[in-house]
């Protein structure tokens, strides 16, 4: 555990994850680029669910490092503001790679993208969901956007541009399967005004709102930061979630990825998972979390 390192050991060894962190993310780029002119539409679709390698950062050192603002008016906020809803990686859209990320005992359609069933260990009730593809059962697990869209746009996200903002849509740092009705309840709140009813998954969740704020440039309210602190409060070692490009993983250990290689499609980007246990292994895909996130343990 953190806790039991001494501040200076700490510090040495996050300086050590970050430098690695970053060397692999160059390397990351030097092979996903091949030494190309991307087109604008090429970067935009290899950024969408990369992760962040942040290093082992302290959540509440983080939060204290982004600007504290006024929430903006939500004039001119439109869904369509952040692309034409989910993006298509080498024909499977978003949904339906970030059900197979967080999803176990998963069954998928003919084409090998879309999830027909599984079941979610829903991180914002601590419940166990059944999926069933369906008209009147889809719902029930929802794709949420950890940083709501209308709350990113009025704490910066209007000042992106129009393909920074469909990345960030789409950014697997920022999306996570759950249950329909916390995630309808939720609605556009941040922090000040709803945590998950689940408390051990709150440090978690508060870590992963920073980290998708100061990815993005993103600011805080003066509420919304002092929720966030009374949440870090009970576990201030939390670190921001640290992941490593799938690329770079070994084989076998590359959750979404080796869903996408065992699909038949090709497409490099996609990044581990920020589950805390091994996923479970089904015929023909490899679900095994690499991420490093400790703790106790849609958006609009």
């Amino acid at each position: 555990m953190l806790r039991d390192v001494s501040p200076k050991v700490l510090r040495k060894r996050r300086s050590a994850a970050a430098l690695i962190a970053l060397l692999l993310l160059v390397v990351f780029q030097v092979v996903a680029l091949g030494g190309d002119n991307p087109t604008p539409e090429t970067v935009v679709e290899q950024q969408v669910l990369s992760e962040s390698a942040e290093g082992l950062e302290i959540a509440t050192e983080v939060l204290d490092t982004l600007e504290v603002k006024g929430r903006a008016p939500k004039t001119g906020y439109s869904r369509s503001q952040f692309g034409s809803g989910w993006a298509n990686i080498d024909g499977c859209d978003v949904r339906n790679l970030i059900l197979a990320r967080d999803l176990t005992d998963t069954e998928y359609g003919s084409d090998g993208c879309v999830v027909l069933n599984g079941l979610l260990d829903d991180p914002y009730t601590a419940a166990e969901i059944s999926f069933v593809r369906g008209k009147d059962t889809s719902d029930d697990v929802q794709v949420d956007h950890v940083v709501a869209l209308s709350d990113s746009w009025q704490k910066g996200a209007q000042q992106l541009d129009k393909s920074t903002r469909t990345e960030f849509a789409n950014d697997s740092l920022n999306l996570l399967a759950v249950d329909g009705p916390a995630n309808q309840q939720k609605g556009d709140s941040d922090a000040a005004s709803w945590l998950p009813s689940n408390k051990s998954y709150r440090c978690r969740y508060v870590a992963r709102q920073i980290a998708v704020k100061r990815k993005y440039s993103l600011w805080v309210t003066e509420a919304e930061k002092s929720a966030m602190q009374r949440t870090l409060n009970a576990c201030k070692d939390q670190p921001l979630p640290l992941t490593t490009p799938a690329s770079l993983l070994p084989s076998g250990a590359r959750n979404t990825a080796s869903f996408l290689a065992t699909s038949g499609l090709t497409s490099p980007l996609l990044s581990s998972s920020y589950l805390d246990t091994p996923r479970s292994t089904t015929p023909g895909r490899t679900k095994i979390s690499s991420s490093v996130e400790s703790g106790a343990t849609v958006g609009t």
